[in-house]
């Protein structure tokens, strides 16, 4: 084995030492596999694992990382870590060699290692649940070491940690080491999986077919973002990384299909924040013969389960408040909402008056922003953050809605809403519009827009519009943002504490 690169520190090349070690004994550090028959939980909850006596106990095959050690001469404690938990185990120089244990337990084992144990279960007599170790194996050597707090009592007794992994950016980046090191990070991905697996549930139930869009398309549509751009090769052609699959599920529907959904990765080529990840997930359902009177209330049933099935109730903590999911939510129209917090009624006004009104209120108006953008600023500004409770605002204005049905009985609305909950909007839904002439109006209108400096408007896309001319039912479509329901149902302060791999600057 070559000597260790310079630019390694002293502890890798130390382990590295170590594994070169290993090997010169006839030990492989990495083995290709290990049966393992039971997880530290199933060994800690199964009380007829465990004896008194050696002769004739079940015998228990696990296996982890070591992360800590207590020495003891002819005989140490450790624990190691799986999936489920942290477990200890009781390890003799008579049982698995003096070799094995003198020199490769004691020695050449670091915190972090991967290692195999074969033995039976017993409890010692400080009534801790420990497997007693009768055949070692190891299963994978560590050269770089695992940054593991350390814990020190102090004067009064209390428990001090020192050298925690607890910068937040650090942690996203390694997460692979955040969640070894602080594995209740874990709680939080297995409750969102639990909640989309629910949401796949509910969805399921009711018969509707789960289906796959494309990823790359050659106009992007169905949201009003700018987009990530790439080219193909073979066809010589631009392509786009969708912003949303709004306008392919809705050519299902023409298809004849009664309802389809799907859990989509979209794009949008925007800012960082605490809220905003550009590679994000949500799930966008479309269902036949149905409005968005009907989507609210499917909408309601559907996370209220999700909530009981995470936390046995409807109430959910999060941060300072109890947020409280049970049926059913409040309905207030967007220009209520509006007037109640600014004292502004913006109905029926025209662009120069909305403007006016905006610029009265500290709105910073930019370049090419339309009414629909300007009345949208207001309402953030003023409005959705004060929405801490599940909350359905509706009825929003049509220059704000270009794929959403006209409003049955209010002129210049749609037939739209928005739900809001912890200050932000969750879901986005429409009764969608199926009209393929107003549609060419809107697609037109978004043209316009975006010819005045509107880089976010709608393209138009004429296939789309070729579909829906061959006749699309009346449709209720809705997209959830599952990355800020999940934070919301595991209580975490931002977007990147719920997605694995966070996009970040590089280092």
């Amino acid at each position: 084995m070559s000597n260790p690169e310079p630019s390694l520190s002293e502890q890798q090349q130390i382990r590295l030492e170590k594994l070169n070690q290993l090997r010169e004994l006839g030990i492989n550090p990495f083995p290709a596999k290990f049966d393992v028959s039971h997880l530290s939980s199933e060994v800690l909850s199964d009380e007829s694992l465990q004896t008194d006596s050696q002769e004739g106990a079940p015998r228990v095959s696990i296996a982890g990382r070591v992360m800590t050690r207590r020495i003891m001469g002819k005989a140490s404690f450790f624990t190691i870590q799986d999936s489920e938990g942290i477990i200890q185990v009781y390890i003799r120089r008579d049982d698995i060699g003096t070799e094995e244990y003198n020199t490769v337990f004691k020695k050449l084992v670091d915190i972090g290692d991967y290692v195999g144990i074969k033995g039976f279960v017993f409890k010692t007599r400080t009534g801790e649940t420990t497997v007693h170790a009768e055949d070692f194996t190891f299963l994978g050597k560590t050269v770089r070491p695992l940054p593991t707090p350390k814990e020190v009592e102090n004067e009064d007794g209390e428990i001090v940690r020192y050298d925690a992994f607890s910068d937040k950016e650090l942690r996203y980046r390694q997460r692979y080491v955040d969640l070894v090191v602080n594995p209740d990070v874990r709680d939080a991905f297995i409750k969102r999986t639990k909640m989309v697996q629910t949401m796949r549930d509910f969805m399921n139930e009711r018969g509707y077919l789960e289906v796959e869009t494309p990823i790359l398309q050659p106009i992007y549509g169905g949201a009003t973002a700018r987009p990530f751009k790439t080219h193909h090769n073979a066809l010589d052609m631009p392509l786009y990384l969708r912003i949303a699959n709004e306008l392919y599920l809705k050519r299902l529907i023409v298809g004849g299909f009664d309802g389809v959904y799907e859990f989509s990765k979209d794009f949008r080529n925007e800012g960082l924040s605490r809220f905003h990840n550009p590679e994000f997930t949500q799930v966008e359902l479309y269902v036949a013969y149905k409005d968005y009177n009907w989507m609210m209330d499917f909408m309601e049933q559907m996370i209220e389960q999700v909530a009981i099935t995470l936390h046995g109730s409807t109430v959910v903590s999060v941060g300072e408040h109890e947020i409280d999911f049970k049926r059913p939510w409040p309905k207030i129209p967007m220009y209520e909402a509006i007037e109640k917090e600014t004292g502004h009624n913006l109905y029926g006004k025209s662009d120069e008056e909305i403007e006016k009104i905006a610029e009265s209120l500290g709105i910073h108006i930019e370049e090419g922003m339309g009414k629909g953008k300007i009345i949208d600023e207001i309402f953030g500004e003023f409005v959705e953050y004060k929405l801490i409770q599940p909350v359905f605002i509706t009825d929003y204005p049509i220059e704000m809605s270009p794929l959403a049905k006209k409003h049955s009985t209010k002129e210049g609305l749609v037939e739209r809403f928005e739900a809001i909950c912890n200050g932000k909007e969750i879901a986005n839904a429409f009764s969608e519009l199926n009209d393929p002439v107003d549609q060419r109006r809107r697609f037109e209108d978004q043209a316009r827009l975006r010819s005045e400096g509107d880089d976010e408007a709608m393209t138009i896309d004429e296939d789309f519009l070729r579909a829906i001319e061959y006749g699309m039912p009346p449709t209720a479509g809705i997209g959830i943002g599952i990355d800020r329901l999940a934070m919301i149902m595991t209580n975490s302060d931002s977007i990147r504490d719920v997605l694995f791999f966070p996009l970040m600057r590089p280092e």
